[in-house]
């Protein structure tokens, strides 16, 4: 079986929140590697929301059943992002048997998008 989610936010969005709640927001939502990665970078930081969101969306929890830094979208410069999971997230995975995951992250000026597709055994 395939699993798919998607999200797409608005950059500003994240902006006026980063504004409105600083470093509050950012580690609320972030891990600490997503935050030293996309140093401030507004346009990173809404694509690894989306990102999270469409994994959150592809585990079918939502945004209510799994906490932000359990999903923790990661990348090294030159590769492409991977996704890492942390406790319950992990063990829907598991229950789910999701054998991987990936994930594809776009932006344009205005809007971030991603989409994420699973296999199951």
């Amino acid at each position: 079986m395939v699993l798919v989610g998607t999200d797409l936010i608005e950059i500003d969005r994240i902006s006026k929140t980063i504004e409105n709640y600083g470093q509050r927001f950012l580690n609320r939502i972030y891990t600490e590697h997503e935050i030293n990665f996309c140093r401030g970078k507004v346009n990173s930081l809404a694509g690894r929301f989306a990102a999270k969101e469409a994994v959150m969306k592809l585990l079918g929890t939502g945004v209510r059943g799994v906490g932000w830094k359990e999903i923790e979208i990661h990348r090294q410069r030159g590769h492409k992002p991977t996704i890492n999971l942390y406790n319950k997230a992990k063990n829907i995975a598991i229950k789910k048997k999701i054998i991987d995951i990936e994930i594809s992250i776009s932006h344009s000026r205005s809007t971030a998008f991603a989409v994420a597709v699973a296999s199951t055994k």
